[in-house]
């Protein structure tokens, strides 16, 4: 399979149904975004041990890519093929692994800021880039059913990438950045 096959040189990219697209289009944009979320994923994969943390941060990347197909396919018309699509069971790991770091984490009593050891850092970057996904997301539902999931699990993936950035720093033995009003 070649890298470029001179089809998007007009502007318009395809959809996995098939559908041509303009690339400024609500839903490229939307897919565009959370692969730009993707890769601030990756590069906190990059800052940090291979340790449980990473596991999951490598699930969330891989789930991120099935968010991207999920966009990138309409639900319709129903295809004759299979999408991955996103779905209860991916919030409900997110929830399952905001209350395993939380079991370790002393109690948040403050805001925190970004910063800490790198890969928090990284997770507090990628937590913003989520909620202009989730805004977006939200824009879409508007105009166009995305189903029902997609809204919910952008929802609890900032509240994961939160608990993951401050997770990080406890790993490192750093301590999170209190607000001082």
């Amino acid at each position: 399979m070649k890298i470029y096959t001179k089809k998007g040189d007009d502007g318009s990219t395809g959809l996995f149904n098939g559908e041509r697209v303009s690339k400024s289009s609500d839903r490229v944009s939307l897919y565009g975004t959370s692969d730009e979320l993707n890769s601030i994923i990756g590069l906190a994969l990059v800052f940090g041990e291979k340790d449980a943390l990473f596991d999951d941060l490598t699930t969330v990347s891989h789930t991120l890519f099935n968010l991207g197909s999920d966009l990138a396919t309409p639900l319709e018309p129903e295809l004759k093929f299979e999408v991955p699509r996103i779905n209860d069971s991916d919030t409900y790991w997110l929830e399952s692994r905001i209350d395993k770091y939380d079991e370790s984490l002393p109690p948040l009593k403050a805001f925190i800021l970004p910063g800490g050891c790198k890969r928090a850092a990284f997770l507090h970057q990628a937590r913003t880039v989520n909620r202009r996904v989730e805004r977006m997301a939200v824009q879409l539902s508007q105009e166009e059913n995305i189903g029902n999931f997609i809204i919910k699990y952008l929802n609890r993936l900032s509240d994961y990438l939160f608990a993951a950035s401050r997770y990080a720093n406890f790993l490192e033995g750093v301590s999170d950045v209190k607000w001082k009003k």
